[in-house]
């Protein structure tokens, strides 16, 4: 019996030491995920994120309130986020949430894509702003950064420098290619010397034309050198915008007439996407044809669901809930089958963007609205049970309409005629 009993008792312990084992090179497996893993990784799907919940960013989302956004978009199967500047403490915050998270539950995996806003001289300000001279603030954006990347290495996984930092119609704060580059280079440095991760990728997140794949104007000696430098190129494409500013794509064709509007709305999506796929590889053709080969994700895409203005029903009659579900699980089911990252804009409404016209599409491009209510793109999850048990600003996950299709689908309407002028408002 004796004996029995010590052979439990060394069973026991070698179950223990063999569990215990197991745990720790889990544990460390997780913590050496890179960012060469993630991305493109249909496991880890990305997103672009910001959880202010307030029309002005002097009201910084809390730790608790950014946790119940992580848990949102965890249970969604979102591993990996994306945020845009250190100079508010928003990016701070989601560092500690998701630490306090991975601590309360040591299986959580969330990442991130760490932004670091790139300006030029006068940018936001009474003066003119010159674009071929940097701010000052931006050698205190990139040290906040690297501070940032060396506290929390498990979770900051890419730093991005800038974000549409060098296309031309940013015309407040654009800079030339040649700082953003200087920055990229001052990170690699940083990485050869041992002072960050080897592991850690350098990017910046700028529109394709940018990158090359628009106007012969990008095509400088600095952007080349910048896509040599990068770790992988992130891209923005819009063609929600572009149904107002370059619609050729988008109009209902003379030989769709005899189709029914929901046909004519589902083939000018399918356009939009094929509008979106044709944009990522004129970065991918510009890329090559410098003799660069290396990934290239997107940093960037969505559709908003509500717009008064160039988007709304007065003008590209784009922005509604079904066209933006139908544009998410487009450029879902394309990005994942092509093992491309997408950013996708983004996880929630943000009404601060447009605080001056609350009915502006800046403030409605997100899959949740401000009501804790998903979106139809979601209403799926929401029926799986996805969100059960989570809040968000202390309401359940419930559905936009009131989960009614029929009310959503009276708010679509048809794109206009192809070539027909539209009238846009003042």
């Amino acid at each position: 019996m004796k004996s029995m009993v010590i052979s439990l008792i060394l069973l026991l312990a070698a179950f223990l030491v063999v569990s215990c084992h197991h745990s720790m090179k889990e544990k460390s497996g997780r913590q050496s995920i890179t960012a060469a893993d993630i991305l493109g990784n249909p496991d880890y799907q990305a997103i672009s994120f910001g959880g202010y919940r307030e029309i002005t960013r002097d009201s910084q989302p809390t730790i608790p309130q950014l946790k119940e956004d992580v848990k949102l978009l965890s249970a969604m199967g979102i591993k990996l986020l994306r945020t845009y500047n250190v100079y508010y403490d928003e990016a701070a915050n989601l560092l500690e949430a998701i630490t306090q998270l991975k601590k309360e539950d040591p299986a959580f995996e969330m990442y991130l894509m760490l932004g670091a806003w790139i300006d030029c001289k006068n940018a936001w300000t009474e003066f003119p702003p010159d674009h071929d001279e940097e701010s000052e603030k931006n050698a205190g954006e990139i040290d906040r950064a690297v501070a940032l990347a060396k506290q929390y290495p498990d979770v900051v996984k890419i730093i991005a420098v800038g974000n549409e930092a060098m296309v031309k119609w940013a015309a407040n704060y654009y800079v030339q290619p040649g700082v953003v580059l200087k920055w990229v280079n001052h990170l690699q440095q940083l990485k050869k010397k041992g002072e960050l991760p080897e592991t850690l990728w350098i990017t910046s997140s700028d529109n394709f034309a940018s990158w090359g794949g628009g106007d012969s104007e990008y095509h400088v000696e600095d952007l080349n050198q910048l896509i040599k430098a990068v770790d992988f190129i992130s891209m923005h494409t819009y063609p929600m915008h572009d149904t107002h500013y370059n619609p050729e794509f988008w109009g209902v064709r003379e030989e769709e007439d005899a189709l029914s509007d929901m046909e004519k709305i589902d083939a000018a999506m399918l356009r939009a996407k094929n509008y979106a796929i044709s944009q990522y590889e004129s970065v991918l053709r510009y890329m090559k044809s410098l003799g660069v080969n290396k990934p290239v994700h997107i940093g960037e895409t969505g559709w908003a669901t509500q717009s008064n203005e160039h988007y709304g029903d007065e003008g590209s009659r784009a922005t509604d809930e079904y066209k933006s579900a139908t544009y998410y699980k487009h450029i879902r089911t394309w990005t994942d089958s092509a093992r491309i990252s997408c950013f996708y804009f983004e996880a929630f409404d943000e009404p601060w963007k447009d605080a001056a016209n609350p009915g502006g599409s800046e403030n409605h491009f997100g899959l949740f609205n401000l009501q804790s209510q998903a979106k139809y793109a979601l209403w799926d999850l929401v029926d799986a049970g996805v969100f059960n048990g989570l809040m968000r600003n202390g309401k359940p996950i419930t559905k936009t309409f009131n989960g009614d299709k029929d009310a959503v689908m009276q708010t679509v309407k048809v794109p206009p005629p192809a070539a027909v002028e539209m009238n846009i408002p003042n």
